[in-house]
């Protein structure tokens, strides 16, 4: 085997590497060798079936599995021998006039690593912005659990219901006068004005009064959940066994022993408990974001580019489905496309500061154990269909670059929690808003605003996204994967009842995240193989 440097350029790399034809006529010799024992022919004894006939036979295929194995070897040794660490996986490609019998000319093109020294986190200051929790927050959240937990009862039987009050009902829905499954239910409590059940069912139970029966028709909505009911028009059946008002819920020892808890004052610990909790997370965003300026004002390289296009590429996916799902999509879309120059530079910045980090990891021994990996195997592996979560583990596992990038996001949090204790860190009482204006500050012409609770308005899609563009990426020094060789390589599939009376009850809205996540990479499929 020989090797040729052809190209030294920055971090580019490139090289020529020429197997001789008759290495490569020996390997498959030897590999023809190998299986002639096992091959069965009639006429033949087993084990007697002459090389040439094996030859023959399965010469071909033994030639593509020699020459894709020839060629992995070559690159991983001139991995190690050259000590080059990819930045991305490397292109590798085959001479298009290669055949049997001649020498195998193979091309291999990547960018390195920079080399970057630990920086001293000598000197480090950080502050933190602390949000109090007060009384009147508590006592808010409070009443918000009271009347999340309201009680009711029975109201005279001269009653008439009105909104707000409790029905306690039996019913029977109907299509075309025959019960349907599911539409049968007994001692439903029913608040009228809920919205609970779909559109119409509880207008028209508006006046009813304890012992009433009454039939209604409605029509379930369109886009319905059980599609033999979505767009029918029913009638259902109804006995109000009885109408309830709701009473005062007082906040006292009662109120929270129903909650299952001990006493009020315990309810109130756990409430506040919960409220610091929630500013918690900003209260780290606004760290992280601090000590990602420090790091990055301090330190200036050159990154490669490969891993600079990636990052652009996930923002700018990202961005492009915020636009899509903007009031008016065209004028979002224009927006980021104006300021595309301004998201290739925050780009750079997550692989400078995903690398840096990095580095600080390594040089100070913070790692991902094998336990914390297999909980975030699974955790992804979740996220497909049960017939493809096995699939998906053991891709992650035999892809080292796949499972470089899964463990990424945890990496970075680690290498940042280390970087806090480090830190000399200084804490100062602040608001709510004062700490979310701290992380939505400019940083020159880096903005990261955080996505606020409740926005003045609309914020553009770009806007919404740039907090998430601008983390930086935990860059975890990756394992290149193994260059395949022959021409089709098949990557393993990437792990690529309610009742009809009431509406399908809506999913809570996610609460936004509290701290600026880096985006969440893919697992890469496999390569094309090196052209033939």
């Amino acid at each position: 085997m020989q090797t040729k440097q052809t190209v030294n350029e920055g971090l580019k790399r490139a090289y020529l590497i020429t197997i001789p034809a008759a290495d490569l006529t020996a390997k498959i010799d030897a590999e023809i060798k190998k299986v002639a024992p096992q091959v069965r022919m009639p006429g033949f004894r087993p084990g007697k079936v002459p090389a040439n006939l094996v030859k023959k036979m399965h010469g071909e295929a033994l030639h593509s599995q020699v020459v894709n194995d020839t060629i992995r070897e070559s690159v991983d040794k001139l991995l190690r021998d050259e000590a080059l660490r990819p930045a991305m996986q490397p292109e590798i490609g085959l001479n298009d006039d290669y055949e049997q019998g001649k020498d195998a000319k193979i091309t291999v093109s990547l960018e390195v690593l920079p080399a970057i020294e630990a920086p001293s986190l000598d000197g480090l200051k950080l502050e933190k912005l602390v949000v109090p929790v007060t009384d009147a927050q508590i006592d808010e959240a409070l009443g918000n659990i009271a009347s999340q937990n309201k009680s009711y009862k029975d109201a005279p039987k001269t009653k008439k219901a009105a909104d707000g009050d409790q029905l306690i009902i039996d019913f029977v829905g109907k299509l075309d006068g025959v019960e349907f499954d599911g539409g049968k239910a007994e001692d439903a409590a029913l608040v009228i004005g809920s919205g609970t059940f779909i559109p119409g069912f509880e207008d028209q139970l508006v006046g009813v009064k304890t012992g009433a029966e009454k039939t209604i028709t409605v029509t379930f909505p369109a886009d319905y959940q059980a599609e033999h009911l979505a767009g029918k028009d029913a009638t259902f059946d109804i006995t109000v066994k009885a109408v309830k008002v709701e009473t005062e819920t007082k906040l006292d020892e009662e109120f929270a022993k129903s909650l299952g808890l001990d006493s009020l004052d315990k309810l109130k610990e756990i409430m506040k408990a919960q409220l610091e909790q929630q500013t918690a997370g900003l209260t780290r965003t606004q760290m992280k974001r601090a000590l990602l300026d420090q790091l990055a004002a301090g330190h200036s390289f050159e990154v490669p580019g490969t891993m600079v296009a990636a990052e652009f590429e996930q923002i700018w996916a990202q961005l492009q489905q915020e636009a899509a799902r903007d009031e008016d999509p065209a004028g979002a879309l224009k927006q980021i496309e104006d300021e595309k120059d301004e998201y290739r530079s925050i780009a750079e910045r997550r692989v400078r500061l995903g690398l840096l980090l990095s580095e600080i990891g390594q040089a100070n021994g913070v790692e991902v154990t094998q336990q914390e990996m297999s909980m975030l195997i699974q955790q992804a592996a979740m996220q497909y269909r049960n017939e493809d979560r096995e699939r998906f583990v053991q891709y992650i596992q035999s892809e080292p670059m796949a499972a470089a990038q899964l463990r990424a996001p945890l990496y970075e949090d680690k290498v940042v929690d280390f970087l806090f204790d480090k830190a000399e860190v200084t804490e100062r009482e602040v608001t709510v808003e004062e700490l979310q204006a701290a992380i939505e500050a400019e940083d020159g012409a880096e903005a990261a605003p955080a996505p606020k609770k409740a926005p003045a308005k609309k914020k553009a899609p770009a806007k919404k996204a740039e907090a998430a563009a601008e983390e930086a990426p935990a860059a975890e020094e990756k394992p290149a994967k193994k260059a395949p060789a022959k021409k089709k390589v098949d990557a393993p599939a990437e792990a690529a009842e309610a009742k009809p009376a009431a509406k399908k009850a809506p999913a809570k809205k996610a609460e936004a995240a509290a701290e600026e996540k880096p985006a969440a990479k893919k697992a890469p499929a496999k390569k094309a193989a090196a052209k033939k």
